[in-house]
């Protein structure tokens, strides 16, 4: 790449964090479809996992006092070990439709809760365990799993800083599995190294206009934006796809 498109593609992982602050559910929905325009997709997954540990990193510090531990347990451990599963079986497994399928699922989800916002995914032990699995596979398979994390977490009527700083904590654990998986299968090419500390600034960066952002969305409009930022995910995926054929 030139350094035109370096430019790009940093000004576009701001921005992906920022939106990805504001929604809860981290930047890499929006992140990884974007960095495919730039890198191959292994390498995408092992920068997405690096830029996630230090996005929740600044996040952790920025709403550190607002975790829910309980809800961290019930979803972030089922996350942790599906994540390292997943990550490992995507040396060996081919996703040529996933987008596709991710897409459709967020897509109907998302319409109907905005369509019927008086159903609503029971805050259940079982539905925490089984969200928190397939959101780690997801993202150790794919690269992104933070929107049906989101979807699971939104059951629980969470106050806004609760909601960011328990979805961060879980987060933070499922990233750093699947970057150590990652780095151990050397997905990240060396000669890239040098964009890991631009990352780690963007991230910081990303995240505290977020939270700046954050301050000034009422509690019932922030609730509707995750639900609308899940909706653009799942169309995002299936452009991605039908772009990509």
């Amino acid at each position: 790449m030139n350094n035109l498109s370096y430019l790009l593609f940093f000004f576009l992982a701001l921005i992906s964090e920022i939106i990805g602050t504001i929604g809860g559910f981290g930047s890499s929905v929006f992140f990884v479809p974007m960095a495919e325009w730039f890198f191959d997709f292994k390498t995408v997954l092992c920068i997405t996992g690096l830029m996630h540990v230090f996005s929740n990193s600044s996040k952790l510090i920025l709403f550190r006092r607002h975790i829910e531990w309980k809800l961290f347990l019930k979803i972030g451990l089922p996350s942790i070990v599906l994540v390292i599963i997943g990550a490992w079986l995507s040396q060996y497994i081919q996703i040529e439709h996933a987008d596709l399928y991710l897409g459709i699922f967020l897509i109907v989800l998302s319409v109907v809760l905005l369509i019927l916002p008086k159903i609503k995914i029971a805050p259940t032990l079982i539905n925490s365990i089984t969200g928190g699995s397939i959101a780690g596979f997801t993202a150790g398979l794919m690269g992104t799993g933070g929107a049906i994390r989101g979807i699971v977490l939104s059951a629980f009527k969470l106050e806004k800083n609760v909601f960011i700083a328990t979805s961060a904590a879980i987060d933070m654990g499922v990233d750093i599995s699947r970057t150590i998986i990652y780095l151990w299968i050397y997905y990240l090419n060396f000669k890239l190294i040098w964009i890991i500390p631009v990352l780690l600034i963007i991230s910081f960066i990303g995240s505290w206009i977020g939270k700046l952002i954050l301050h000034h969305i009422p509690q019932k409009i922030f609730q509707l934006i995750v639900l609308i930022l899940i909706l653009i995910i799942g169309i995002a995926s299936l452009l991605r796809h039908y772009i990509d054929l």
